[in-house]
């Protein structure tokens, strides 16, 4: 099993919290969550939401993931 990461704003995992569930802005324009593997969540926090507060980190169990996870070598 991978763990796998995700980074989003903490009023969007809150909002979450209280749904039961989680959809990022990506899930509804591009059909998947963009997530990273440990080596590379550093480097996208650093390009996608540097300066940015309030951000979490969620850490996924990628074997509790029922939909395909697919792997992009970036």
């Amino acid at each position: 099993m991978i763990d796998i990461f995700h980074i989003t704003h903490s009023k969007d995992w809150k909002n979450a919290l209280e749904e039961g569930a989680y959809r990022s802005d990506s899930l509804a324009s591009q059909g998947f969550i963009h997530c990273s593997t440990r080596t590379q969540v550093v480097a996208v926090a650093n390009r996608y939401y540097r300066g940015q507060q309030g951000l979490v980190l969620l850490e996924i169990a990628s074997a509790r993931v029922q939909p395909e996870i697919r792997w992009e070598n970036l």
